[in-house]
């Protein structure tokens, strides 16, 4: 079972402005009519109750979204880009960390249909007719398309689980799984024959529950040996913990005291849930001879709930999957009280509002603005006219003011992206 990976995913980059003029019939001076680029495709996450693993996400893979397309004459916008949507198991938790801010987070997709919209695509660059003035009447100018973002992600799957079943290996937990929900979990006479986690639904009455077991853990679990880390996750949503403990174990309180350490080690919420203790194999005879001092020296431990049965026979297994329904149903109506929890939206970074100058060397300055970086982007600059637009646009954005500012002069080499323009 995979049930952890990572990815990046890349929103697809806006189309970029076109610089179009027209040319209509009777209309011999036409004004400029350059359409808009076309929005980059966005990346979603959305939880689907038919995947079961991870396993489709290749560790390390990019997964892009594609671009809008370019603006097209008579005002036309470009088609934006198709969305990628990435479907994930319901209970993947979403850790993520945008390339361009550092900005991270995490986001539980919990529920069927969950939908994270978690890169958006760049948004498309503005043809020329969006610059044309009173005094600029034929602009020749046009922004190229923004870039989309760009976001590393983990996802980890965590079961969505009523109740989890803890124990050593070979305590039994598998075949009390198989006797409470017809499940068909691999089982045997030896320890480490679970190697992952199985799922069950136990019918109660008119309600049902759903009880996962996971491997048996060892000693270090919590650290992860034995892979005992990457199974303990899957309890972290439970609304009780059923504990089983092989009867016939030397010591039954060293068992007991074995398992709760790793689980308070791992996460101490673990330890905070209730927990039923179930000691198992009462079929044995030796167990059955001894089960009301089994019963007693756990709990003088502490424990309130503590029952004795078989798992083979099912005996005593009613009033442990009673018990368990009683913390199902209270979690449950704990849920139903609580208001929905406000979701976290990726969202685009913003663009500088006012641009920063920054000396690099004598006479070199670099300009850091993302719109100014857009439109120089979208333009010939070698072309005396291109460039005299984009001066008088950089000064609507401040750019001009700023290299004053910082001491620019005439002749001064300005650095903008990826571009470099004289200064005056």
């Amino acid at each position: 079972m995979i049930d952890h990976t990572f990815i990046t995913v890349v929103a697809g980059k806006g189309g970029n402005g076109a610089v179009a003029f027209r040319r209509e019939k009777y209309v011999p001076y036409g004004g400029p009519s350059g359409g808009d680029g076309g929005q980059g495709g966005s990346i979603l996450l959305k939880a689907n109750s038919q995947k079961a693993t991870l396993e489709e996400l290749t560790p390390g893979k990019i997964y892009k979204a594609s671009d809008g397309e370019n603006g097209k004459n008579k005002n036309k916008t470009g088609p934006s880009g198709k969305d990628l949507e990435i479907r994930v198991p319901v209970g993947t938790v979403v850790d993520w960390k945008h390339l361009d801010t550092g900005e991270a987070g995490s986001i539980d997709l919990d529920k069927e249909g969950d939908s994270l919209l978690v890169a958006h695509g760049g948004q498309g660059g503005k043809g020329n007719a969006h610059f044309a003035t009173s005094t600029n009447r034929a602009p020749r100018l046009a922004e190229s398309g923004e870039h989309g973002e760009t976001l590393e992600i983990t996802l980890d799957l965590k079961l969505l689980a009523d109740v989890g079943l803890v124990g050593l290996p070979n305590a039994g937990k598998s075949s009390f799984l198989a006797s409470t929900t017809g499940a068909n979990p691999k089982i045997g006479g030896y320890p480490f024959t679970t190697l992952e986690p199985n799922l069950g639904v136990v019918n109660v009455g008119w309600g049902t529950f759903i009880l996962a077991d996971i491997p048996g853990l060892i000693e270090g679990s919590h650290g992860g040996r034995g892979l005992g880390d990457q199974f303990l996750r899957h309890v972290e949503r439970t609304s009780v913990l059923v504990h089983i403990i092989d009867g016939s174990a030397e010591n039954l309180t060293g068992a007991w005291t074995s398992i709760n350490t790793e689980l308070e080690l791992y996460s101490p919420e673990l330890l905070s849930k209730p927990q039923i203790v179930f000691i198992n194999k009462l079929d044995l005879p030796e167990v059955q001879f001894n089960k009301d001092q089994l019963i007693k020296e756990l709990k003088d431990l502490g424990i309130s709930e503590v029952f004795a049965g078989s798992a083979i026979s099912a005996e005593g297994l009613d009033e442990v999957i009673r018990s368990s329904m009683k913390y199902v149903g209270e979690s449950r109506e704990r849920k139903t009280d609580k208001k929905p929890s406000d979701r976290v939206i990726l969202r685009p970074k913003p663009d500088h509002i006012k641009p920063t100058v920054q000396a690099v060397e004598a006479g070199v300055w670099r300009v850091i603005h993302e719109k100014a970086e857009r439109l120089v982007g979208g333009g010939h600059l070698s072309d005396m006219i291109i460039a005299a637009d984009v001066w008088r646009e950089l000064g609507n954005f401040g750019v001009v003011e700023e290299l004053e500012r910082a001491g620019a002069s005439s002749g001064d080499t300005v650095l903008l992206g990826e571009m470099e323009l004289i200064w005056r």
